[in-house]
């Protein structure tokens, strides 16, 4: 069985969907395929195919929602001991070695990376580059624009 790193709040946030999916989402497009059926031929209902399509989708992420959290592997990165080092689930604060710009990245799963909250998947060519290192430790990551050199500054794991 695959095993899906994340973090508690990342699987907190997975069962909270599943539990909307089956109890809200489910029920209404039931509802709404029982209401399209009402109206008679089915051959041509928009609103019957429709109605299918969603619960097509809705079973779909059920299951693969299910099926990840059957494999979590939650990691608690207040729990972690990683001496300094850049592991999942910790936030790293890095300087672009050419620009001087810092930013801070918190590595976590696939399903919970967003780069608006600064949150990067541990599948990223960044976190990549970052895991293993320590602070004052440089990471080169292939870019779009080309190689970039970043300084670790700081590790935290909160």
């Amino acid at each position: 069985m695959t095993t899906f790193p994340m973090t508690v709040e990342g699987a907190e946030r997975l069962k909270a969907e599943l539990q909307r999916l089956k109890s809200v989402e489910r029920p209404a497009v039931i509802q709404a395929i029982a209401d399209a059926r009402s109206h008679g031929d089915l051959t041509e209902n928009a609103d019957y195919d429709a109605a299918k399509e969603r619960q097509g989708f809705i079973e779909g992420r059920i299951a693969e929602i299910e099926n990840k959290l059957a494999g979590a592997q939650v990691i608690d990165p207040r729990e972690i001991d990683g001496d300094g080092r850049v592991v999942f689930g910790a936030t790293v604060e890095i300087e672009d070695v050419e620009t001087g710009a810092r930013r801070h990245w918190t590595i976590v799963g696939d399903d919970e990376a967003d780069v608006r909250q600064n949150k990067v998947s541990v599948s990223s060519p960044l976190a990549r580059a970052l895991i293993g290192k320590s602070e004052g430790d440089s990471a080169e990551v292939q870019a779009p624009g080309g190689v970039r050199t970043y300084e670790i500054v700081e590790v935290r794991y909160s």
